[in-house]
């Protein structure tokens, strides 16, 4: 083993700054410091409620011991303040609201370059199923196959990445994209015992994977809990989307209850319609009982009106985010304010972005209805430890050198060819012409290497290579 890099190394010359600690930096992001007070709602708000969810996070948190196998903005702040909030026995909001504003800082947050984040809603869907297929029930919902596999991540492993290439093995080594919907739709993985249930149509499947999870109402009365487990590796695509381009649903009346009126009533369009989003989520059964919550992401239960999904790929779950604004609760055209401290705890391959939320409204129907309208921009503040103020992190970054007196920079004048350029043309002078100046740019021509010289191999010269390797072998 070579020591030339080691020495390399220990040789370098140490620099003049110490070892920095840089503010709070989040990848295509902007955000500001902000005070409570100035935080519409902020005093106003059940804060007790949001701590519950918090602790709920903090669970995992708490227990941590090594940092994350991707680096992001909080890391493991997170970890002392939940550690406090699980230490902490909380009875009233006054003291809920206290314990935040004792342990965080707000900081306003949006995409760089905007001034406001944007929000949608998600729900857990409650749909008739069967066990097993009848005239009814035809649509199967599937595990996840053994085939699929996912580069670094071992098969069999619990909540593979929502986003990212998905491959299915042909022979021993051989990868291959796995297949899109329409393959899957069309009996690719039938008959391999992956079905957990059936449903009664596709639309239904589509809505599940959407969400994530469903609570399946079997015939007997009993309930099957499904969640989220891996998909294809196909990037979801909205047909909602699709139908507002075509201008067969105007963007003001898009909402998950139009999307679904308009497949009832189409259905060949719907089958082409759930084709172009080439997507497909399989699913794995859960030990829930009804009246449990459906689990986000983070693997704990979430909260209806506090849990939200966020990109996980620029935050931490756990992370509270104040989420201001007006939303269409109560009706279509309603605007009721929302303002509510909300707590990260799922995730989404649609969830993109610093100040993205989907926000989670429980279970059943009317939580369908009431996040099926959602499509809004709203503000965000998130909430960071003290220990990573960004403010008194700025006063530690040092400023840089000093620029040279007026005496040393006489000494090294600095020219701009173009700006002189510019002026000689103010002052009238003419722009050379561009042959000349070809003409001034050629030096004088590089002499060629001599040519290799022309010599005929002789005659015998195999017979000198032939001895020599013979008299090599012996």
């Amino acid at each position: 083993m070579s020591l030339i890099p080691f020495a390399a190394h220990a040789a370098r010359p140490h620099l003049p700054y110490p070892r920095l600690v840089w503010p709070l930096q989040i990848t295509g992001t902007q955000y500001a410091p902000v005070a409570w007070a100035d935080i519409a709602g902020w005093n106003d708000d059940d804060h007790l409620q949001a701590f519950s969810a918090f602790r709920t996070s903090c669970r995992p948190i708490a227990a941590q011991h090594k940092l994350p196998t991707e680096p992001k903005a909080l890391g493991i702040s997170l970890r002392d303040p939940c550690r406090a909030a699980r230490a902490a026995e909380l009875a009233d909001g006054a003291k809920a609201r206290a314990f935040f504003e004792a342990h965080f800082l707000p900081l306003q947050i949006s995409r760089l370059g905007e001034g406001e984040g944007f929000v949608t809603g998600y729900y857990e869907p409650v749909i008739d199923g069967s066990r097993t297929q009848t005239d009814v029930y035809t649509v199967p919902v599937y595990r996840r196959p053994s085939n699929l596999f996912v580069r670094g991540v071992k098969p069999g492993a619990v909540g593979l990445p929502n986003k990212g290439q998905v491959f299915r093995k042909i022979g021993r080594r051989k990868l291959v994209p796995y297949y899109d919907r329409a393959e899957i739709e069309d009996g690719a993985i039938a008959g391999r015992g992956l079905e957990i249930c059936w449903l009664k149509n596709q639309t239904d499947l589509l809505f599940t994977q959407i969400q994530g999870s469903a609570r399946v109402r079997l015939e007997d009365g009993s309930t099957v809990r499904i969640n989220y487990d891996a998909h294809n590796g196909y990037p979801y695509t909205p047909v909602g989307r699709i139908l507002i381009d075509r201008n067969i649903i105007p963007k003001e009346q898009m909402s998950m209850q139009r999307i679904r009126e308009w497949m009832d009533q189409n259905p060949d369009g719907a089958k082409e319609l759930r084709r172009q989003n080439r997507s497909y989520v399989f699913f794995r059964e859960v030990q829930l009982s009804d009246k449990d919550e459906a689990v986000g992401a983070q693997g704990v239960p979430l909260t209806p009106g506090r849990s939200i999904a966020v990109d996980k790929a620029l935050h931490v779950y756990g992370t509270p985010f104040f989420i201001e604004g007006e939303l269409p609760i109560e009706s279509e055209q309603s605007k009721t304010p929302f303002r509510r401290l909300m707590i990260a705890q799922d995730t989404g391959s649609a969830i993109v972005g610093p100040a993205r939320a989907d926000l989670y409204f429980g279970a059943g129907a009317e939580a369908g209805r009431v996040s099926g309208r959602l499509r809004h921009s709203m503000r965000f503040v998130i909430l960071i430890p003290r220990s990573l103020d960004p403010v008194a992190r700025g006063h530690a970054m040092p400023l840089p050198d000093a620029r040279p007196s007026a005496k040393i920079a006489k000494l090294f004048p600095q020219t701009d060819p173009l700006k002189n350029q510019q002026k000689d043309q103010a002052g009238g002078a003419k722009p050379a012409a561009p042959a000349a100046v070809a003409q001034a740019a050629v030096a004088q021509p590089v002499p060629l290497p001599e040519a290799r010289p022309a010599i005929k191999p002789s005659r015998h010269a195999w017979r000198h290579r032939y001895h020599r390797r013979y008299r090599n072998a012996r």
